[in-house]
């Protein structure tokens, strides 16, 4: 029996390799799906019930928060405001975030990891 050349054998991995590494989430189901505490509105979407499109306003997409400068007496010298789905309901299945970061002169961002997700 003839054995499999060592070559073969390395671009079959590698290929294999190449297919898992662009794997990707599903596209969303919908544009938008502004979230909600309320369970009696229905769609459960991404962990959370999504709001009505009808009843969407702009306000829904709007932090009114980023502009204030964040508190860096502290031992890293930095402070990162979080902005989330929890405080901006518009971010629902969108898969972004937003943070600002404040820096004290010679303040330190402290090591830190982004899973899944993207930032701005």
């Amino acid at each position: 029996m003839r054995s499999v050349p060592k070559y073969l054998v390395t671009v079959l991995l590698f290929a294999l390799a190449c297919f898992l590494a662009s794997a990707s989430d599903p596209s969303p189901l919908q544009d938008f799906c502004v979230a909600i505490n309320n369970p009696t509105s229905a769609v459960f979407v991404n962990g959370k019930f999504c709001m009505d499109p009808k009843v969407v306003t702009a306000n829904d997409f709007f932090f009114p928060g980023l502009q204030i400068p964040g508190n860096t007496a502290n031992r890293l010298g930095s402070n990162v405001t979080l902005v989330n789905v929890d405080k901006l309901p518009g971010l629902n299945t969108l898969g972004i975030s937003l943070a600002r970061i404040d820096f004290a002169p010679y303040g330190l961002n402290p090591p830190h990891t982004h899973p899944r997700g993207t930032e701005i």
